[in-house]
């Protein structure tokens, strides 16, 4: 069985305040893109990669691909209105239905080798696997809106959810067979949603989103720490 992966790159950059979607913006030299690519040709090297792009920016990464030497293969499909609509047009644009496929947001390019592996490997056993980090600070769950009643909760219960989020093509061809629900925020959500559980495993905590000019700041600083081997060049 195949290895395939789809990277939803369809993030406009409003929270990070830039004039180009983050997944463009530059880390280290490379577009954010470019790097997240990398690291998943070097965890599983004959991985199939799907990229779901705004339509509207796949003139520019390709423009971005010839500048910066990005001679990585993978596809391209538009992206739609929801993350939903990007993740179900990569999937069906794979023409498969047998085989393990992750699914990774491309603005998380400092997900280690090990974390990708493992996920492919447990997808294997357990037909999903998602990465997940505990939670390192307390919590407390507000009960009114105007934050004036609150009660702290054990976070030991609780994980932060990180990609890639794998699974047997089939069982998420299944998953994805049904309608859009705002409450979808990730790809084990829509499986669950089936009555499919989810396996959990350890992911890596540089694994972060680029979200905000501060998690730019974090990641460049990540990658000036040669002892966490997130990325090479």
């Amino acid at each position: 069985m195949g290895n395939y992966v789809i990277v939803v790159a369809g993030g406009a950059g409003d929270r990070m305040k830039s004039s180009v979607p983050k997944q463009f913006l530059d880390l280290g030299g490379k577009p954010v893109l470019h790097r997240t690519l990398e690291i998943f040709t070097r965890a599983i090297p004959d991985i199939r990669i799907v990229i779901a792009m705004n339509p509207g920016y796949i003139d520019y990464w390709k423009e971005l691909c010839q500048i910066h030497g990005c001679n990585i293969p993978h596809q391209l499909v538009s992206g739609g209105k929801e993350r939903f609509h990007s993740v179900r047009n990569a999937l069906l644009s794979l023409g498969v239905d047998k085989g393990i496929v992750g699914v990774h947001d491309a603005v998380r390019p400092l997900v280690n080798s090990e974390t990708i592996q493992t996920c492919f490997a447990a997808a294997r056993e357990y037909r999903s696997a998602i990465p997940v980090i505990p939670v390192n600070d307390s919590l407390r769950i507000v009960l009114e809106a105007n934050l004036q009643s609150s009660i702290s909760v054990d976070r030991s219960r609780y994980y932060m959810v990180q990609t890639p989020q794998c699974f047997e093509i089939g069982l998420l061809l299944e998953a994805y067979r049904t309608e859009y629900r705002p409450s979808f925020t990730d790809d084990a959500s829509v499986v669950e949603a089936m009555g499919q559980d989810v396996h959990l495993v350890s992911g890596n905590r540089e694994n972060i989103k680029l979200t905000t000019r501060a998690d730019l700041a974090m990641a460049r600083a990540l990658m000036n720490d040669v002892s966490l081997g997130t990325i090479e060049d």
